[in-house]
């Protein structure tokens, strides 16, 4: 049985993403705005469109970008490919959010400086909460989730916890 509510961040996850993106897109012809100010932008359509309340726009619009901050932190750290980042191959993904995400991460490689001095490098992840595409491992017992698509964070299968870390090949090997 799916949730309405749920579906509906869901769905919100992906359209502010893709609102974002094509945000992105055109400052790059006029002149590059922080992400802030594009994600506010995304923010608002949706609640100007009636797809979210404000509430539900803030949520969606800050579990984007602490997966924007993630691939920023990850991508300066390692200087490594944004699909090692996912832990899988991209091509599996069966949606365009992770070619979003991608080309939101390829376009503001100029903020990914600011981006890293305003993350947490080991930003939390909780159940019942949103994520894009990649793979969350439990605190509690390294019990790894691979998202393919947009999803909902459910708790650990293993160990029932709810609080989740970003998993990465790199950290794997530490």
């Amino acid at each position: 049985m799916t949730n309405p509510l749920q579906d509906k961040l869901l769905h919100a996850y992906d359209k502010m993403s893709q609102r974002l993106h094509d945000a992105v897109e055109q400052a790059e012809k006029l002149a590059i705005p922080t992400i802030d100010e594009n994600l506010k932008i995304a923010q608002e359509k949706a609640v100007e469109l009636g797809e979210l309340s404000k509430e539900e726009a803030n949520k969606v619009a800050a579990y984007l970008k602490r997966d924007i901050e993630d691939v920023a932190v990850y991508l300066q750290e390692t200087q490594q490919e944004f699909s090692d980042w996912l832990s899988f191959e991209s091509d599996l993904l069966e949606s365009k959010v992770g070619d979003w995400i991608n080309l939101v991460a390829d376009k503001t490689k100029l903020q990914w400086d600011q981006l890293r001095f305003n993350a947490i490098k080991s930003q939390l992840y909780h159940s019942g909460g949103v994520t894009g595409p990649g793979t969350l491992e439990c605190t509690h017992c390294q019990q790894t989730l691979n998202f393919k698509k947009t999803g909902h964070i459910p708790p650990c299968p293993s160990c029932h916890k709810t609080e989740f870390k970003r998993h990465t090949k790199s950290s794997a090997k530490q």
